[in-house]
């Protein structure tokens, strides 16, 4: 891959990363600030629904973080865009899509076939 292919990736993946924690902020912040005292059980139970989905999108995006930060360390040592699997090109469609990825798409085709059988 090409030095400006690889600071491409490095700028969606710090990019990527910034704000994936700017919205953990913000979530932290909304939920220490927001007053709690609803009469109506209605809005209550709205109020710990709406809390409960953002608690599951914030803890899915923490499980991203270090993949991104993993991604990084690979375009420093070299090893970005190149599939742990066969050791093959990940493709830079596939990376555009997921630039976090670690696989190329034929070894992540085979892994999730392999999971739905061991899941069945």
């Amino acid at each position: 891959m090409t030095e400006e292919k690889l600071l491409y990736f490095k700028n969606i993946l710090n990019k990527k990363l910034e704000s994936l924690l700017d919205d953990a902020m913000k979530t932290v912040d909304t939920m220490t600030k927001e007053d709690d005292n609803f009469p109506d059980p209605n809005d209550r139970a709205t109020l710990e629904s709406d809390r409960n989905f953002e608690l599951r999108i914030r803890d899915r995006e923490r499980k991203l973080i270090p993949k991104i930060q993993e991604a990084l360390m690979r375009i420093e040592n070299g090893t970005y865009g190149i599939c742990d699997e066969c050791g093959g090109e990940i493709s830079e469609k596939r990376l555009e899509y997921r630039p976090e990825a670690t696989l190329c798409i034929a070894c992540k085709t085979k892994q999730e076939e392999l999971e739905k059988r061991a899941n069945k």
